[in-house]
């Protein structure tokens, strides 16, 4: 009898690239979560009966008490984790309204494109973070939008 494996917990996530002025919008997750004080592109949990967009306007209103106007992909990262896979489709977005400030995460901050691959980010965050900083030449080219150049 052929024994079949448990599927793996699949997690579906959003995450914002934000970019003004040639430095991109990061957060630094709190102490108290999993992968504590690492860094990441803002975003967050899809929730049931919610599109990846809203979810994304969402995630920022209450982590970073600001409005954003969600544009095209512009990546679809998957990562898989010890425990889950990770299924993450990063967005272009600028900021409507409001100024970013840590309202559920511990930091924000804007960082130079060349600068991020010297954070810590998160796992699933590393390759995108690489990428934009120009040391990774495999993954899909990300331009930076006209109105942030």
């Amino acid at each position: 009898m052929k024994q079949v494996k448990p599927a793996r917990k699949q997690l579906l996530v959003v995450a914002a690239l934000i970019e003004q002025e040639g430095c991109v919008l990061v957060a630094q997750r709190r102490a108290d979560q999993s992968q504590a004080l690492a860094w990441e592109f803002p975003g967050g949990k899809v929730e049931p009966g919610e599109s990846p967009s809203q979810a994304l306007a969402r995630e920022i209103e209450e982590e970073l008490a600001c409005s954003i106007e969600v544009g095209a992909v512009v990546d679809v990262v998957f990562f898989a984790y010890d425990t889950f896979d990770l299924i993450m489709p990063v967005y272009r977005a600028t900021i409507r309204a409001g100024v970013p400030v840590a309202q559920q995460v511990a930091a924000v901050d804007w960082i130079p494109r060349a600068e991020l691959a010297n954070l810590a980010f998160t796992p699933a965050d590393v390759p995108l973070a690489r990428h934009l900083a120009g040391e990774d030449d495999r993954a899909p080219q990300i331009d930076t939008p006209r109105s942030a150049r």
